[in-house]
């Protein structure tokens, strides 16, 4: 009888109407799991909070919550990650392709001995740059542009050396910059009022500028509220941390000098450069760092010089120059001008203004010595020539070589001309709309993450693998700037970036950046470790991230998990608070996205902002 139940009319149905239903069961559990795992559902939030301003003992929270995939990393015979101690307290300002120390051992003609020089492998510190004791959250902007806390840019040389020319003011705990400069002591702002005269600054045409010799970059900083972004640079010198200042004001800066070789920039980038009294030498090589400027200033562009040997017959005394030696320079100045194709628009009193013609056909060049080179924006470490850059063929005369932009901001998503006319390789109209449509995308879900991206909080951001700079131009605010990082190794997409009306530079990752230590907010790099890890220890590339990182700044990484893995191993002794999640789209996507803070700790003591010592 106990076998016969099997026999029994329906049983057989309802056992297998059971199986199904214990199997739908198991796959709805599975794919709630899977989406609440995911991350990125549209009430997510994951707050990274700066939780100090001036307080140095309060602790910067990443308040991850539960339904977050922290995706651990599960090396059972593997010994634990390499714990990295601080430096000395000496190399709290180190910058390791430009230290004093190094210079010296090169030669001093063509300012060789102010390029980057990077120490050999066996001389790469492998420690964290600490902070001045001290240290405090720079000012927010706009106020950072007037205000600079003494505590984080210890130096006073230039209060005293350009007190006249209104510099930088030392007041109580603060530096305070009154916008002023050698050739504007009475303020930035009448200055570029009377470029504003002569040059169309205020509708959008001219976007992106040079600044060669910025000292505290007070030119860039006030063309910021028109709406003009500006590249500045200077060297590392005896005008004691002048870039730093720059940086710490909000300002875009790095260290650089007009030497040997060619700037980082691509061909026909900026639409207005500028000398400020810059000591540049424009005569010396037969007119090779003028040649230079022009090959990085587009068609239509301005060039401001302000400073010897303009307004000569006023200043010779002053300068302690004779007025025959002053006249000459001027005078073969006026010529390399006119065979660069520039007419002079605008001379009164210390300034005097040229503008670049917009194509070949409407000038007339008299025996110029045109550069052979197939490629104006292969530049990295590459001597520079005295010879001029020609301008991109056009079929008549009124057409701009190389492409019209449109002004600001329609050119910030509008197709650029390189891409337009297919000059870069695997690039059309379409994929580069896609590509803007991912970045905000992608922007969006980062915001999530951290409700700070787009405020003044992260005021200074570096992409360090730019691609087309669509990151840059979704998060394209007042608040922020980006600087937009090509890698030498990767497609060279930086034309493209410049004229979508945003700046960047070319660096190869394997070297340190161009810059002084604590210099940015927020880092982000997608793909950049991919692409490294097979030509320089990835340790090099996150140490230098952690020296350009302020306390407290942020990271955000995205790569395959492989070699997220490994990132997350190194930066663990790094005294950063990381959480690994899963891609914008879900788990099963195989890139991930690494979230850090860089914990608050200075030189000198045991301070910070997390026991993990």
């Amino acid at each position: 009888m106990m076998g016969s139940k099997y026999h029994l009319p329906g049983y057989r149905t309802r056992g297998t109407l059971s199986i199904f239903v214990i199997i739908g069961l198991c796959c709805f559990f599975y794919l709630l799991g899977a989406w609440q795992k995911s991350g990125f559902r549209k009430s997510d939030g994951i707050p990274l909070e700066t939780t100090r301003q001036t307080d140095c003992n309060n602790v910067t929270i990443l308040d991850f919550e539960a339904h977050h995939n922290d995706l651990e990393i599960i090396e059972h015979d593997e010994p634990r990650a390499k714990v990295f101690k601080p430096c000395d307290i000496q190399y709290t300002d180190y910058t390791p392709c430009q230290e004093q120390d190094q210079a010296m051992k090169f030669p001093r003609e063509n300012m060789i001995y102010r390029e980057r020089h990077c120490p050999p492998e066996e001389e790469k510190l492998h420690c964290l740059i600490p902070a001045p004791k001290g240290y405090v959250t720079p000012f927010p902007w706009p106020k950072s542009r007037d205000y600079v806390h003494y505590a984080n840019v210890p130096y006073k040389h230039l209060t005293v050396e350009k007190a006249v020319q209104n510099w930088v003011q030392f007041q109580g705990d603060v530096f305070k910059f009154p916008g002023g400069g050698t050739m504007f002591p009475q303020g930035a702002d009448a200055y570029i009022d009377e470029l504003a005269s002569v040059i169309p600054i205020a509708d959008g045409t001219v976007r992106t500028a040079l600044d060669t010799g910025c000292g505290v970059a007070s030119w860039g900083a006030y063309l910021l509220k028109r709406n003009v972004l500006t590249m500045s640079f200077a060297p590392r010198d005896n005008h004691e941390a002048q870039v730093q200042f720059a940086l710490e004001r909000g300002v875009p800066a790095i260290i650089g000098v007009l030497g040997s070789i060619n700037l980082p920039y691509p061909s026909r980038a900026f639409d207005m450069a500028q000398c400020s009294r810059c000591l540049i030498p424009w005569t010396a090589n037969d007119g090779m760092y003028l040649m230079e400027v022009d090959r990085v200033l587009r068609p239509g562009g301005y060039w401001i010089l302000s400073g010897p040997p303009i307004n000569w017959k006023t200043y010779y005394q002053t300068w302690k120059r004779s007025k025959e030696d002053l006249n000459a320079e001027q005078t073969k100045i006026e010529k390399l001008a006119e065979l660069l194709c520039w007419e002079k628009k605008y001379e009164k009193g210390d300034i005097a203004i040229w503008r670049k013609k917009v194509n070949a056909k409407s000038c007339q060049r008299n025996s110029a010595n045109i550069c052979t080179s197939k490629d104006a924006d292969d530049v990295w470490y590459k001597k520079m020539v005295t010879c001029v850059t020609p301008f991109p063929e056009v079929s008549s005369k009124d057409e701009v070589a190389g492409g019209e932009l449109k002004k600001f901001p329609a050119r910030l998503f509008a197709v650029t001309p390189r891409i337009a006319k297919g000059s870069i390789e695997g690039v059309t109209a379409e994929s580069y709309e896609e590509d803007n449509k991912l970045w905000k995308k992608r922007l969006n879900a980062y915001k999530r993450i951290n409700r700070l991206i787009g405020t003044t909080r992260y005021r200074n951001v570096m992409d360090m693998n730019a691609g087309l700079g669509g990151f840059a131009a979704a998060l394209e605010s007042p608040k922020s700037w980006v600087m937009n990082v090509v890698p030498t190794i990767s497609k060279n997409t930086l034309g493209v970036i410049y004229e979508r009306g945003l700046i960047g530079m070319y660096h190869d990752w394997c070297e340190g950046f161009s810059t002084y230590p604590r210099t940015y907010d927020l880092i982000h790099a997608s793909g950049v470790f991919s692409l490294y890890q097979n030509r320089c220890q990835l340790e090099d590339i996150l140490l230098e991230m952690d020296r350009i990182l302020r306390p407290e700044g942020a990271v955000i990484l995205r790569d395959e998990v492989d070699v997220m893995n490994k990132v997350k191993k190194i930066a663990g002794g790094m005294r950063w608070t990381i959480r690994l999640m899963d891609h914008e789209d879900g788990p099963l996507v195989p890139e991930k996205i690494l979230v850090a803070v860089k914990q608050y700790w200075v030189g000198g003591s045991g301070n910070s902002t997390s026991s993990n010592k």
